[in-house]
């Protein structure tokens, strides 16, 4: 009789394993407005990232 050479595929086995590699968000303070926000994303307040404007946010009328 024929043996499988895999049990598993790899994405089978992949998908098991990715519960080991989930982590909470690392949170930062903007240096801008002091606002809490994802690391490593722009601000959602002023539009900074990394004390850059990177978008410019349009004033509400």
């Amino acid at each position: 009789m024929a043996h499988p050479k895999r049990r598993q595929s790899s994405s089978r086995q992949g998908k098991r394993r990715t519960h080991d590699k989930a982590v909470a968000p690392t949170l930062a303070i903007c240096s801008n407005c002091g606002a809490w926000h994802v690391f490593h994303t722009v601000c959602g307040e002023c539009g900074h990232y990394r004390g850059k404007l990177a978008i410019e946010k349009e004033a509400a009328i």
